[in-house]
């Protein structure tokens, strides 16, 4: 046994220090592109996006009809693989075949496309029928592929990654994870990992630290593998880009993880309450609402993702609900929007150089609860004589 001399950190105990802001933060200054694989330091990766959210590899989340918005938005989806192969192939298929230029206005110019004009879309894979999803989901023209696996580090993850690289070369990209140390980043990228995710129990709807005990605060996880990935980067010259899964309940949130040096963020409840996700929408009481369920709950019967041998032991996700916020399209653009101002604030105009000048500080159990306003707002009465 060993124990870290550590406490597990989670993005809400961080706050930002503001930088300083020059004539050159304005929003139209600010470039939120980020890479998606990996690449040689100093050269362009082959993939890039405008707007650095991809979808979560989920059933109630990633469906060819989120896959078109998100990345005309300027960001990626990951259909999800708790699918027939067949099935999956042709929602793939579905996002290539769509028109590119159907959405007008601000967010197009943004849009995630390949050389041929036609949007990107991504996909999930496992570590067990691997050999022929990868050959079914790249004739369908997946652009990147990427393991779905509440823990990657694993011999089955390299091999299915060996596989990959051996069969294809550079044509097929796969990301792995996810992972909460240096060392399975490391592992990961030896073996060839197009991108790593970071976020093991940090999830909306994941119980993966209660029924398992394992696991990692999100922001003590990013902090590791940020460290461990810049390392690699310089001693190897390859640049492999992490993204931050799980721990990300509001927009600040992504902020701090993109401050702590995340590439990109992939959102799964986020995307769930929009018009776009595949979920059934349903009114309770005055509200409305989206369901959404988590690969790791019975509903989602992914024993392959946990390696269940077929069928469901115990569960680590939950079935349940969340409130409906409306079109993916409003939502990022708003999202964008905070992002870009927190950006501004610390006197960045670029996310490179959000992760080199971020000044981050731990914030008390005091501190914490002045984040958010302590009163209650409301109309003032009217007073009628008036």
């Amino acid at each position: 046994m060993k124990i870290l001399p550590e406490i597990s950190r989670t993005l809400s105990e961080y706050l930002l220090i503001p930088g300083l802001t020059t004539e050159d933060c304005t929003p139209d200054n600010v470039d939120l592109g980020a890479p998606l694989v990996r690449h040689r330091v100093g050269e362009e990766p082959g993939i890039r996006i405008a707007t650095p959210m991809v979808s979560a590899i989920m059933q109630a989340v990633s469906s060819p009809t989120l896959a078109v918005a998100l990345a005309q938005a300027g960001g990626l989806s990951f259909i999800h693989q708790n699918q027939l192969i067949e099935d999956q192939a042709a929602d793939v298929l579905a996002v290539k075949r769509h028109e590119a230029g159907v959405r007008s206005g601000a967010t197009h110019h943004r849009a995630t496309v390949d050389g041929e004009k036609r949007l990107r879309v991504g996909a999930g894979i496992n570590s067990r029928d691997f050999k022929d999803r990868i050959p079914a989901l790249t004739e369908a023209g997946a652009d990147v592929l990427c393991l779905d696996s509440s823990d990657g580090y694993s011999v089955h993850q390299a091999r299915t990654l060996e596989f990959a690289r051996e069969a294809y070369g550079d044509d097929v990209l796969v990301g792995a994870g996810n992972v909460v140390d240096g060392r399975a980043f490391r592992y990961l990228a030896d073996a060839g990992a197009a991108f790593v995710k970071v976020g093991i129990g940090g999830g909306a709807i994941c119980t993966t630290r209660a029924q398992k005990g394992i696991g990692r605060g999100q922001a003590s996880a990013l902090i590791d593998v940020v460290q461990a990935r810049d390392a690699y980067a310089q001693e190897t010259g390859v640049y492999v880009p992490l993204c931050c899964d799980g721990g990300l309940l509001n927009d600040s949130h992504m902020a701090m993880a993109l401050a702590m040096g995340s590439d990109f963020i992939m959102l799964g409840r986020y995307f769930a309450r929009l018009d776009e996700s595949p979920s059934r929408k349903l009114q309770i009481g005055d509200q409305w609402y989206k369901e959404y369920w988590g690969e790791g709950s019975r509903r989602a019967q992914n024993a392959a993702r946990y390696g269940q041998r077929g069928r469901m032991v115990f569960e680590e996700g939950v079935d349940g609900y969340v409130p409906y916020a409306g079109s993916l399209y409003e939502n990022v653009e708003r999202t964008r929007a905070k992002l870009t101002s927190t950006m501004i604030s610390c006197g960045s105009t670029s996310l490179r150089d959000f992760h080199r000048d971020a000044l981050l500080v731990p914030v008390s159990a005091e501190s914490f609860k002045q984040t958010g306003a302590e009163v209650q707002l409301r109309q003032p009465a009217i007073d009628a004589a008036e």
